[in-house]
């Protein structure tokens, strides 16, 4: 593990080293450069297939815009994405991420309602990870004035995800109670603020023990993951609850279907429990796809409740509901500007340093949003002492209990 963090260290160095010396070479302003940084993903695997180097700039196309990037935002799909564990993924190499914040630089053809230097935030189909962006306008949506970069590209997806579900889905309503897996991330604080803007909503959370203390106010009841959390949620609320929100998948998805109350909704939008090593494993996969509860729809009909599934980026790249999300960040922006809402932001990382970041989410460190800081310089210090990388294809479960090497990060913002 030391022998892996110092080679990571002494990688981070090296990709610093390499990118000064090319930007001396380049000594043109950002807006005439030909080429940019971006993350560069070379093949499906482990942490050693994420590079930065330099590549040619994009053009906007008719109807889309180009941004230049301040910053975006790393999802655990990233780290599904990098191991190949997701479905008819892109061929590598391919640059990675699904949502940033910057600026417009360049309008293509047909592409109306931005302009040349509006501060925007933007979902994208892949590329995200880059210095410049190119995507159609029916995905991007300006930022409000007081709004930072990096808390845009916290707020798009988790969001927009966050309150389809809860309003889209799930039509939550007041006196509802809501159950939420992994209540210290970006996607469960989003829920847990959307929560407290209706009346006498009950929120269950399930989160590792060392985070309680920093997510303790945002829910209602907090429970540890590693214990029997359906035991200790039914000594609250015999009946169960109405909704139940899970990004695990797994012996969850059982649990889930226990405690779903008659007219509940369990949602599945995500599947973090087939991610263990750093490394895709068959072994990971076929245990979680195992212990999956077969759903019966005639017990789904017998005992009135409903099961039902939620991808974001599905319904905008591949449903074509764009128009749907714009309406759902409208109202959301309304929330933002009362000050009801407001998205948490883990910490900042530079792009060279998009390895140590996948592995701070990869151990379930992070409380909120990491953010991948495009103009932060790098600290290769900081490579060696917060990264700890498990071996490729190693088969590595979450520890119980408080874990203090989860603490260790010197960019909290």
């Amino acid at each position: 593990m030391a022998k892996e963090g110092a080679d990571m260290a002494e990688e981070t160095q090296y990709m610093i080293d390499r990118n000064v010396g090319k930007d001396a070479e380049n000594a043109e302003s950002p807006g005439d450069a030909k080429e940019m940084r971006a993350v560069i993903l070379a093949g499906f695997g482990g942490l050693n297939k994420l590079r930065v180097t330099r590549k040619a700039m994009p053009k906007p196309l008719s109807g889309e815009v180009k941004i230049r990037v301040k910053a975006c935002g790393l999802n655990f799909l990233d780290l599904m994405v990098r191991q190949g564990t997701i479905d008819n993924p892109p061929k590598p190499p391919l640059v990675p991420g699904f949502e940033c914040s910057g600026i417009v630089e360049a309008v293509g053809e047909n592409a109306k309602g931005f302009e040349i230097g509006d501060r925007v935030m933007a979902f994208v189909n892949y590329n995200a990870w880059a210095e410049v962006v190119c995507t159609p306008v029916d995905f991007v949506h300006k930022m409000p004035d007081e709004m930072t970069f990096a808390e845009a590209a916290a707020f798009s997806l988790n969001f927009v995800a966050a309150y389809m579900m809860l309003f889209e889905v799930a039509n939550l309503r007041e006196g509802m109670s809501v159950l939420v897996h992994s209540a210290g991330g970006s996607v469960g604080q989003a829920v847990a603020q959307l929560c407290a803007t209706v009346p006498n909503v009950t929120v269950f959370g399930i989160a590792s023990c060392f985070k309680h203390a920093a997510i303790r106010d945002s829910v209602t009841h907090l429970f540890d993951r590693n214990v029997d959390y359906t035991q200790e949620v039914k000594k609250v609320s015999p009946e169960g609850v109405d909704i139940l929100l899970d990004c695990l998948c797994g012996d969850n998805t059982g649990k889930g279907l226990s405690l779903l109350k008659p007219l509940g909704t369990y949602i599945l939008y995500g599947a973090s429990n087939m991610v263990t090593g750093e490394t895709k494993s068959f072994f990971s996969f076929a245990k979680s796809w195992w212990q999956v509860e077969k759903v019966n729809p005639i017990k789904l009909y017998e005992e009135n409740k409903v099961i039902a599934g939620f991808s974001l980026l599905n319904l905008l790249f591949k449903q074509g509901r764009s128009s749907l999300v714009r309406s759902v960040m409208d109202k959301l922006l309304c929330l933002y500007e009362q000050k009801k809402i407001k998205p948490i932001v883990d910490s900042l990382w530079a792009l060279e340093e998009v390895k140590e970041a996948m592995q701070r989410i990869h151990d379930r460190g992070n409380i909120g949003k990491l953010i991948l800081d495009v103009e932060k310089s790098p600290t290769p210090l900081m490579a060696s002492d917060s990264t700890e990388t498990s071996e490729a294809g190693e088969e590595e479960e979450e520890p119980e209990g408080d874990n203090d090497s989860k603490e260790r990060m010197p960019f909290i913002h």
